[in-house]
């Protein structure tokens, strides 16, 4: 079964965190969609792999990412099982 719809894990600020299901290219990593602006970003590192965001943005989801990584690392292991996402805490 493949999924190709974006699964939404998590939402502030207007600002949308998801991952896909059968997404199996390396690095472990999710994307950010706001406004116009979109990325991904790897769940290690926390560094850009495509796309752009401005740096407010950017520094709101490497907050929010840095609280959540294991979160983060859990859900991608779940994408890569088919299994249900779980939804993650919005930055307050």
């Amino acid at each position: 079964m493949e999924h190709k719809m974006p699964v939404t894990i998590s939402r502030f600020f207007g600002i949308i965190i998801s991952m896909y299901y059968n997404d199996p290219n390396p690095p472990p990593h999710f994307y950010v969609h706001y406004e116009k602006q979109k990325a991904v970003i790897d769940i290690q590192t926390l560094s850009i792999l495509g796309g752009k965001l401005t740096p407010r943005v950017h520094g709101l989801v490497i907050e929010w990412a840095s609280q959540y990584q294991a979160y983060l690392f859990k859900n991608w292991e779940l994408s890569l099982q088919n299994a249900p996402l779980e939804k993650i805490k919005p930055l307050e």
